[in-house]
């Protein structure tokens, strides 16, 4: 019986832990938890992250899109556009793998995607305040500062993590743990974002989850992104340009 449900679990709760870092920035003016003797770059680094006025940036960009689950693999290579007008549209241009993989993880990670933005839904997960306690803890081998995002609930859609900061406050990786599992047959559900400067502005670069499925052992995705235009102007910074 387990080994009958637990397939169409993958594609679900694969949307799920990627609705999670959605690549949602809503800063807000005010620090939590900032403990006192730290390295003051860390509290100057997340002081300056929240001071930040952020907005949605119009773009279009190509995804790559690969997921595996159950000894099966699957791809897509997708446009996307975004604009604040029209929300988010996508046109698969190349598709290999797993019909599976390819129809009930990747489109439908795609199609979850766009319902969010469709709805409204970006506040719910954003690295905000109204979602998470965030604690400066220290600056890492790289430079960066660290600090820890606690969520204010036990959601599917929060993690429990960290976000590494640039002494500017730019966001550099967001990493952790759901804070809840998605459901009895999937755990350990862990997420790694990471975001590049372009165009002078903060965008969403990649993102690799994994997962453990019970009975069924791990399961992971991997999505990039290489942007071509952000806020009607070419991407001159994007690595080949």
């Amino acid at each position: 019986m387990g080994h009958a449900r637990s397939p169409s679990h993958i594609g679900r709760y694969t949307i799920t832990l990627c609705l999670a870092v959605a690549g949602v920035l809503i800063p807000l003016p005010r620090l939590l938890s900032a403990a006192p003797a730290l390295d003051p770059r860390v509290t100057a680094a997340m002081q300056r992250f929240f001071d930040r006025t952020t907005t949605a940036h119009q773009y279009s960009a190509s995804r790559r899109l690969e997921a595996s689950g159950k000894g099966h693999q699957g791809w897509l290579d997708v446009e996307t556009e975004f604009t604040a007008a029209s929300g988010l549209s996508y046109q698969v241009t190349a598709e290999g793998g797993s019909g599976y993989i390819r129809s009930r993880v990747l489109r439908s990670l795609l199609d979850a995607e766009q319902s969010l933005i469709a709805r409204g839904g970006s506040a719910t997960v954003a690295l905000s305040t109204a979602n998470y306690e965030f604690t400066p803890t220290s600056v890492d081998a790289e430079g960066l500062a660290v600090i820890a995002m606690r969520p204010l609930r036990k959601d599917r859609s929060l993690i429990a993590g960290r976000m590494f900061l640039t002494t500017d406050g730019m966001l550099v990786r967001v990493e952790g743990r759901l804070a809840k599992n998605p459901s009895f047959w999937m755990t350990r559900v862990n997420v790694v974002r990471t975001y590049r400067r372009l165009n002078d502005v903060e965008m969403p670069v990649s993102l690799d989850t994994t997962a453990q499925l019970r009975l069924l052992g791990s399961s992971a995705l991997r999505m990039t992104y290489r942007y071509a235009r952000i806020d009607e102007r070419e991407v001159v910074n994007e690595a080949g340009k």
